[in-house]
């Protein structure tokens, strides 16, 4: 059973990966023997956050919104250092406030970061899969791709597109041998959800809303994030794997 679900001599990159999501999912996934790379913009966030997981963890710096700049460093990753078997889109950014005066700007940056990064780094590396016929891209959605709560709609607009984004690179990229599959995390204790962990009410809510009645922790998603990078997921495509302890499964 063991093989199922090792994930020895295999290379994943991950976005958005210094810290929060990704540098948890990043942690398990070399637990589980994966060469991990890192993604960000900050070099001096990538460069701690890879000597805090330990020696053999490596760095790739791009914007994932700029598409010619992700196109670049994809395909010199893989001439220089071999094949990305693994792509996990985890780049993201929230911004809180209600609908009616939402920033046009905050929209448009939440669009780029959300939604087109999942397209650009999904599209460049998936190039390289197709032509080995094998390959994992596991997208982060959110409980905000099946719901919706005041002041995010933007955002839950953007979750809702990387639901539907992940059954599209599913359905054209299937008969490749690949598997694209999503993660939705519930609400989790993050930097991006900090605001929320402060407020004492917000918290008190969500205890009471969620089933489990806690928030999650992100360890609680690697075991996710490992089911759908190894040869125990062969035949999932298109899904959206739900970890929000019981949130979207209750009134």
């Amino acid at each position: 059973m063991s093989d199922l679900f090792s994930l020895v001599g295999k290379t994943a990159l991950i976005t958005g990966s210094s810290q929060g999501i990704g540098y948890a999912l990043a942690k398990g996934l070399i637990n589980a023997g994966a060469r991990v790379v890192l993604n960000g913009r900050d070099t001096d966030k990538l460069a701690g956050a890879a000597a805090a997981l330990g020696e053999g963890v490596e760095t790739l710096a791009f914007d994932a919104t700029d598409h010619e700049a992700v196109r670049k460093a994809v395909d010199g990753f893989e001439a220089a250092s071999g094949s990305i078997d693994i792509l996990v889109n985890n780049a993201g950014m929230q911004h809180r406030t209600e609908l009616e005066n939402f920033p046009a700007e905050a929209f448009e940056k939440l669009l780029q970061t959300n939604v087109a990064s999942v397209f650009h780094v999904g599209q460049a590396v998936a190039r390289h899969m197709i032509g080995r016929r094998t390959g994992k891209i596991i997208n982060i959605a959110s409980v905000q791709t099946a719901l919706a709560r005041p002041g995010i709609a933007p955002y839950t607009a953007t979750k809702g597109a990387v639901g539907n984004l992940t059954k599209g690179m599913a359905t054209d990229w299937a008969q490749y041998g690949l598997q694209c599959n999503a993660i939705a995390p519930g609400y989790f204790d993050t930097p991006l959800n900090a605001a929320l962990v402060a407020d004492k009410d917000f918290s008190a809510w969500l205890e009471k809303r969620t089933p489990a009645g806690r928030w999650g922790n992100v360890d609680e998603l690697v075991g996710a994030c490992v089911f759908l990078s190894s040869a125990a997921s062969s035949f999932v495509n298109g899904h959206t794997l739900y970890v929000d302890g019981g949130i979207t499964a209750s009134l």
